[in-house]
């Protein structure tokens, strides 16, 4: 009886969430590529890309930044991360800004505060390279280079409610830059999970992502000198406005479920992704682990036409994969390397790897 109990609370819980939400974001692939700042849908860790992002329910720590704030009020005391990834990778090495489309560096710390609170920051930044300078007089380039530099900056509390509910919130930072353009701006996300089951088990989860006023490009680079009059005798700056841009909000609706047999433990998860600018998508993923020492895990996201090259609107494949070694290092301190690889099409595929340090 206590079971079922458990059972209808949580099903009784997400329902009640998903009441606000459900009217306001569905997925519309008409609108792709509408929004801006699409960098905020790269996920850089190495953990919860393994399995497509499909574990929102049950993510644990400073991951839980980019899939759902509510996994950070897990941290147990101190907790580090530094990532990186090779986004798009063409070339035959792994980790090189020359053969990828772009280097993701990401680091993560979260620090418990008080007896139920998490303090928890992210920095994720993405190098595009070198790139030629060219303008309509010299479009073979010769006159120089610029670096394109985008940078997130997420400042997050997450805070633990009860045995059962776990919340938290985020406020991201975001930056674009050129040489002589660039763009800012703000987005918010909130999460919550739910735990139930005999060994808390059974976990549900919901992320609100990517909420935050729109943006709009400035700089020099959307200026130019003009003349008026016959003789040319008086010069004048015109400054071009760039159109605003929206973010890309989404919603996260997931669950997952762990077996646990002696010192094995199996978990299945499912999320479904209501996106606001591109299709829905559907994503699984199983994570088997010994002894949370060694863990292996495979994802798959599924979106509509994901199958056909005439129909894909994305360069993700659908399939993933990882593996995590965690190590003891005495006084409950763990060290972990963590691995995954997203297949890309075309491109030669994604790899993030990382290092977790659990003090």
């Amino acid at each position: 009886m206590k079971q079922i109990n458990n059972w209808i609370k949580a099903i009784v819980f997400v329902a009640i969430m998903m009441i606000p939400f459900q009217d306001i974001f569905a997925g519309n692939e008409q609108r792709a590529g509408q929004a801006g700042a699409s960098e905020l849908l790269i996920n850089p860790w190495a953990r919860s890309s393994g399995w497509a992002g499909a574990n929102i329910a049950g993510v644990r720590g400073i991951e839980g930044i980019f899939s759902n704030v509510a996994g950070l009020a897990f941290t147990q005391k101190t907790e580090l991360i530094f990532s990186q990834t090779s986004w798009l990778k063409y070339g035959n090495k792994m980790f090189d800004a020359n053969s990828s489309v772009s280097t993701i560096s990401s680091f993560g710390f979260a620090q418990k505060v008080g007896e139920s609170g998490v303090l928890g920051l992210s920095i994720m930044s993405m190098d595009f390279g070198e790139i030629e300078i060219t303008t309509v007089d010299l479009p073979d380039a010769g006159i120089g280079t610029y670096s394109p530099k985008f940078m997130n900056i997420a400042l997050s509390y997450a805070k633990v409610f009860s045995n059962s509910i776990y919340g938290g919130m985020t406020i991201k930072m975001i930056s674009e830059q050129i040489s002589n353009v660039g763009a800012s701006g703000i987005a918010l996300d909130a999460g919550i999970q739910y735990v139930t089951g005999e060994k808390d088990n059974l976990k549900f989860g919901i992320s609100l992502k990517n909420v935050g006023p729109r943006m709009s490009f400035t700089g020099d680079g959307l200026s130019f000198r003009g003349f008026s009059g016959d003789e040319d005798d008086y010069k004048m700056t015109v400054e071009q406005r760039s159109s605003e841009l929206e973010l890309p909000a989404l919603l996260n609706i997931g669950m997952s479920y762990d077996i646990n047999v002696l010192r094995h433990r199996l978990t299945g998860a499912g999320t479904f992704t209501s996106n606001s600018f591109q299709k829905d998508q559907y994503r699984l993923g199983g994570e088997y682990s010994y002894r949370e020492m060694f863990m292996v895990r495979l994802g798959y996201t599924y979106e509509d036409g994901i199958r056909t090259p005439l129909t894909r609107t994305t360069a993700l494949r659908g399939p993933s994969g990882g593996f995590t070694i965690e190590l003891p290092m005495g006084n409950a301190n763990t060290f972990g390397l963590d691995y995954s690889y997203r297949h890309t099409d075309p491109f030669q595929g994604s790899h993030t790897i990382g290092v977790r340090i659990n003090l």
